[in-house]
């Protein structure tokens, strides 16, 4: 790992200021927080949405003013039917870009529509000779594009990386290895600079990448040490400020230098690197995630006599398989209507002598195993770290804002004072950064599995369930509905906005929301 004598003495004297006091960047004053927003977020919000969740990755459009009531019936613009896929939209111009995959065809392709009328102004087909397989909920376009105002890079995990002018005309590509995972290989590209940078982690191969923007041609590869596994996920984007990029990878958030892709500081943690991290005064905040990362992941199990009370149905003091009930080892108790929501007790695992009946003892084993099991996996938690800083994170770097109510896929959000968290179930959580502290915890009302990011605009949080509801609510210490919209069909991918405009996909269409559709 390469440490310049000048990092040296930054990160001695970064360290000197975290002695002095841990928490001393919680302290920041309000009016340094507005200044940050005002400052910060506006400079975001003039700019295209450029990427997944726009500039940075951060989900604040602050100077935007999207309607906030809106529906298939309500402020519409437009309204187009596409292909299938998960990626979000993004906008540049006069141009929305996006993916597809053709189920019946087999083939992928990037989209461009113009953004005014709701009309295909090209559509290019990527041939893929293998289609990546994955989650149920998984699409094969899940990869959200990314573009720099002249040109538009796609990912697929079936293809690779494949560069558009604004035409349609193929600039390069950079075919690469079919991904293999249990997730499917749903991260984006990002483009920084003259750099796309792609992190692919999956079984084939693991790496973070960058390729000059205008050839494809590899500037740098870092290869990941991390095994990969099949409970990572992999799709958090990487962020960028300066000459620092961070990556949310595989049990470990990372910082390099962009410009040599050289490692500059790593700390583990127990993470499957599905959500986005945000830069904030200074910090690093990452919302770590695993599957039973909390108790609200891992049900109590009922000991031998109550299984016996409640499922004996022959009284005859064991449990044949037909009186086994479902017992879940991890289970998403929000959101239970995505498929593979948790894993449950095999009746096989635990009838030891395949005598057709479960006894005490054999019951006492399998929950032993079951602790033994559960004992291997750390706590999760909304993280805060030193954005500059060397080598393995000390402890007194790394700081906990939240270990309960932590999104497993929506990427945590923040408006400069407080972060906000949503997951299943429709949750929200909003962490004060002055104090550390949980301001509160509350329904949104919406409900089911949460994969859309949250999105800030004319300071209001939208925030989209799997199911097509939209939910608007304020920001602050009180966070009040404002409204709550209902799509005809489920929303995955997360909203765009640019200007008055809200960009919304569902599983078939794309629809463009303004205030009176005008």
């Amino acid at each position: 790992m390469r440490t310049s004598t000048k990092r040296k003495r930054v990160s001695e004297a970064n360290s000197a200021r975290n002695l002095r006091t841990t928490l001393d960047w919680r302290l920041i004053s309000l009016a340094g927080a507005s200044c940050w927003y005002l400052l910060f977020g506006g400079a975001l919000a003039r700019a295209d949405w450029t990427q997944f969740r726009g500039p940075n990755g951060a989900g604040v459009a602050s100077d935007a003013n999207p309607p906030v009531q809106f529906g298939p019936e309500n402020n519409l613009l437009w309204r187009l039917e596409i292909k299938s896929g998960h990626s979000s939209p993004i906008v540049s111009g006069d141009l929305i870009f996006l993916t597809t995959f053709d189920q019946n065809e087999k083939r992928l392709s990037v989209v461009a529509i113009d953004r005014h009328r709701g009309e295909i102004r090209w559509e290019r087909a990527v041939d893929a000779k293998e289609i990546e397989r994955g989650h149920p909920s998984f699409n094969p376009a899940s990869s959200t594009p990314a573009t720099d105002g002249e040109r538009v890079v796609a990912y697929f995990g079936s293809y690779g990386l494949v560069c558009f002018d604004f035409d349609g005309n193929k600039e390069w590509d950079l075919p690469l290895p079919c991904t293999k995972s249990y997730a499917g290989n749903a991260i984006s590209p990002i483009i920084a600079d003259d750099k796309v940078i792609l992190y692919r982690g999956n079984f084939v191969d693991h790496f973070l990448l960058a390729v000059d923007k205008r050839t494809g041609t590899e500037l740098w590869k870092t290869l990941q040490a991390e095994p990969f596994h099949a409970e990572l996920a992999c799709t958090a984007i990487p962020i960028v400020q300066d000459d620092l990029l961070v990556l949310h990878g595989a049990r470990a958030v990372q910082g390099f230098d962009i410009e040599t892709g050289e490692q500059r500081w790593v700390t583990k943690c127990a993470t499957t690197a599905t959500s986005t991290p945000l830069f904030v005064r200074g910090r690093v905040i990452v919302a770590a995630w695993n599957k039973m990362g909390e108790p609200a992941l891992r049900p109590e199990f009922p000991d031998f006599p109550k299984l016996v009370e409640g499922h004996d149905a022959n009284s005859d003091g064991v449990i044949q398989q037909s009186e086994f009930p479902k017992l879940w080892i991890f289970h998403r108790p929000e959101g239970i209507e995505a498929p593979e929501n948790g894993a449950s007790i095999r009746f096989r695992s635990v009838d030891r002598n395949n005598d057709e009946g479960i006894s005490a003892d054999e019951w006492k084993r399998q929950m032993q195993d079951i602790e033994r099991f559960r004992s291997g996996y750390k706590n999760h938690g909304l993280l805060s770290l030193p954005a500059d800083s060397d080598g393995v994170l000390a402890d007194d770097e790394v700081v906990t804002l939240e270990t309960q109510g932590i999104p497993e896929v929506p990427s945590p959000i923040s408006d400069g004072r407080y972060v906000y968290l949503v997951k299943n179930g429709g949750q929200l959580t909003c962490i004060d950064l002055e104090s550390g502290e949980r301001v509160y915890r509350k329904r949104t009302g919406g409900n089911g599995t949460h994969y859309a990011s949250p999105i800030i605009a004319a300071g209001r949080i939208y925030i989209a369930d799997g199911r097509g509801r939209i939910v608007v609510m304020t920001l602050g210490e009180t966070a009040k509905m404002i409204a709550s919209n209902q799509m005809s069909e489920g929303v995955y991918a997360t909203p765009a906005v640019l200007g008055d405009c809200l960009y919304v996909r569902t599983h078939s269409a794309i629809y463009a929301f303004k205030e009176d559709g005008k």
